[in-house]
């Protein structure tokens, strides 16, 4: 197995080696779902292939990397995979689709659900860097076994989680938003030493919580 290279150098004195904490720090935290893309614009092959090198660098317990990647960019086979049961509508419209096939292991299934969870957060996240939108659907139900079937996926392998890639558009006319916006304020989620005592925070509405 390959070790992955990095471009930090001895000068570089950067905490991460690549950019201002303050800002990554802010990129981290602006990224959204997105569900309505621009039709007949594609994502470029070397942005796909960054997105698919960094999913293979993600961590997994032990080291299993129990997962293969299913990329699908087909307008039929999209809309096929759309109308399989489960949370998935928005690949219709995507430029592309990344199915994520994990290996189903009985005995690590607790793991491969957390490993697919880190997997997904960071296909996000690395399209994001490039201005792509995506969000993460699941099948469900008779849905796995269909996407399986639509997609020749061995029995063997479980098949939940598919992201939708492109680039963003507004909502059609007269479309709403399913969620409010905004997050909750820390002092509403963080606990000290012990649950019910409250952290004091000095955050304000810098996070854009509530208000946003």
């Amino acid at each position: 197995m390959d070790q992955p290279r990095s471009e930090r150098t001895a000068t570089d004195r950067r905490p991460n080696g690549y950019a201002d904490p303050s800002a990554l720090v802010g990129f981290l935290k602006s990224l959204r779902s997105v569900r309505f893309f621009e039709q007949h614009k594609s994502v470029p092959e070397n942005v796909l292939q960054d997105v698919l090198e960094v999913a293979r660098w993600s961590g997994s317990a032990r080291n299993r990397q129990p997962w293969e990647f299913v990329v699908v960019s087909e307008r039929e086979t999209l809309e096929s995979l759309a109308a399989c049961e489960g949370r998935a509508a928005h690949l219709a419209n995507a430029a592309l689709g990344i199915v994520v096939v994990m290996a189903g292991e009985r005995d690590f299934f607790e793991q491969e659900t957390f490993d697919e969870g880190r997997l997904s957060e960071r296909i996000s996240l690395t399209a994001a860097t490039y201005g792509v939108g995506s969000s993460v659907g699941w099948f469900k139900g008779q849905g796995r076994e269909k996407a399986k079937e639509i997609l020749g996926i061995p029995q063997s392998k479980l098949v939940r989680t598919v992201l939708s890639l492109g680039y963003p558009t507004s909502p059609p006319e007269g479309g709403q938003l399913a969620l409010p916006k905004g997050r909750k304020h820390l002092s509403e989620l963080v606990h000290e030493e012990r649950y019910g005592r409250r952290r004091a925070s000095s955050e304000g509405n810098v996070d854009g919580a509530r208000s946003s």
